[in-house]
């Protein structure tokens, strides 16, 4: 793993081991990563680049749909988090690569993702130009973002309230050169915005 300096993404509470905000169960009810990620058109032997990727909510599953001809690249500036996504991914050897670093600092590989992908993740980083700019250089030619996170108000039960509104996403999206191809609402305080590069 990639030795990063200290961070804003590093001290997100939703990837704390004993972070009692939501358990794993619930968030499946609202984003289950086997109803996500096909959705998405992740398929076998594809390539894609879980950003903010936590304990592997996403990562793990993703790696199961892609198979060996596949690769998952994970990056996450906790070292604990990935710590313990590493422990899941050794026990279930699957094709992840697991990188420690800033998202505004890290590119995982030049141009041969297929989808980069935020899972609930996009509004946790101080300079989400960067990152969106990293996506690009990440992404192939016709490559899809995802961007999947929390509407600005938040819910009452238990998930983040600090979310990134529609409207600013969209912008900055746009801004970022990639094409939007469509905007889904997922479970009533969630949407998910499908760009193109």
């Amino acid at each position: 793993m990639h030795e990063p300096k200290h961070g804003r993404h590093e001290h997100n509470e939703r990837h704390r081991p004993g972070y009692k905000g939501i358990d794993d169960i619930d968030r499946r009810k609202m984003t289950d990563p086997d109803v996500i990620l096909p959705e998405i058109g992740l398929r076998p032997g594809m390539t894609l680049v879980d950003v903010g990727c936590g304990q592997g909510f996403f990562a793990i599953p993703a790696a199961r749909i892609v198979g060996p001809n596949g690769r998952i690249y994970g990056i996450d500036i906790d070292k604990e988090a990935l710590e313990l996504m590493g422990r899941k991914v050794s026990d279930a050897s699957l094709n992840i690569d697991i990188l420690r670093g800033k998202a505004e600092k890290t590119i995982a590989c030049e141009g041969l993702a297929d989808i980069v992908f935020f899972g609930i993740s996009l509004h946790d980083f101080s300079e989400p130009e960067k990152v969106l700019d990293n996506a690009w250089r990440m992404l192939k030619p016709g490559g899809v973002l995802v961007d999947l996170d929390g509407k600005k108000a938040g819910s009452e039960d238990g998930h983040p309230r600090n979310g990134l509104s529609e409207e600013k996403a969209l912008k900055i999206i746009s801004e970022a050169r990639f094409n939007i191809e469509s905007v889904e609402d997922i479970s009533g305080w969630l949407y998910m915005i499908l760009a193109k590069k």
